[in-house]
């Protein structure tokens, strides 16, 4: 059984390409305008975690997942994410970097640890490099001890 995942991070970091690449759509560009609620995946749009008032339907649709993604894009130039964020979510918080061809991927995995993701994965969704391991992450993921 798919755990249901729900993706934030800021706009432009790649939530809506790696949606259709994690569902086997091609993908093209589609500014998410509103949280999608779909299949196995929600996907927010970026001014959800950019904007403080904002910030909290992402609180609320948390609930309505069982794995939590905290996305950056290897050419993001900073985190929106403070250290150590993932104690403050009763759900399992993995990080994901998108863009993983771009930009200094090591430097956003880093910045996904600090934040608290134990599990980061790298990802391209134009080559899909990295898609596979998260399907199967979400096949085999299991409750992680916090």
């Amino acid at each position: 059984m798919m755990k249901k995942l729900i993706l934030m991070g800021r706009s432009g970091a790649g939530k809506t390409t790696l949606s259709q690449a994690l569902r086997g759509e091609k993908t093209h560009y589609q500014k998410t305008q509103y949280i999608s609620y779909g299949d196995f995946l929600i996907d927010t749009p970026g001014e959800y975690a950019e904007n403080h008032d904002l910030g909290a339907a992402l609180c609320l649709y948390a609930y309505e997942a069982d794995v939590v993604a905290l996305l950056i894009a290897a050419d993001d130039e900073y985190s929106l994410f403070p250290p150590n964020i993932t104690c403050m979510v009763n759900r399992d918080v993995i990080g994901i970097v998108t863009k993983k061809n771009k930009g200094n991927p090591e430097r956003a995995a880093n910045w996904l640890r600090i934040s608290g993701c134990k599990t980061v994965f790298l990802v391209d969704s134009k080559t899909g490099e990295g898609i596979n391991q998260v399907l199967e992450y979400l096949k085999n993921h299991k409750k992680q001890e916090k």
